[in-house]
């Protein structure tokens, strides 16, 4: 059973490996949406794969690096597209969270990416 929880963030970047002109190159900024998802057996005494609570414990810690900052300023995410940090994202949270089975970010109502843990 997979089990999910969406988180938002507001940040801002620019692509440095984006060609002279493109409009990425320049800074701009996101709402980025996030949604993590945990998948393992629903537990036969409380009925759940786990806690939202403990997804949202999980994040917490890496919501607050994200959350309205420069993310080329931050280690790893200095080429911060969609992917990077979807990998990025992954990465920093599966340790604390090892059902992790889908990280899915937006960076616009309808563009994103969705990183799985495998390249």
């Amino acid at each position: 059973m997979e089990l999910f929880k969406e988180f938002t963030f507001e940040a801002a970047h620019d692509l440095p490996n984006t060609p002279q002109g493109h409009k990425c190159r320049r800074l701009h900024g996101h709402s980025f949406r996030v949604r993590i998802a945990v998948e393992g057996p629903v537990d036969p005494v409380t009925g759940w794969v786990m806690d939202f609570a403990d997804i949202k414990a999980a994040f917490q810690p890496l919501h607050a690096r994200l959350d309205h900052r420069y993310l080329n300023e931050i280690p790893g995410l200095e080429n911060p597209t969609s992917e990077v940090i979807a990998k990025w994202i992954w990465a920093e949270l599966q340790p604390a969270l090892p059902e992790l089975s889908e990280v899915r970010l937006w960076e616009t109502c309808t563009a994103g990416c969705a990183y799985k843990g495998r390249d």
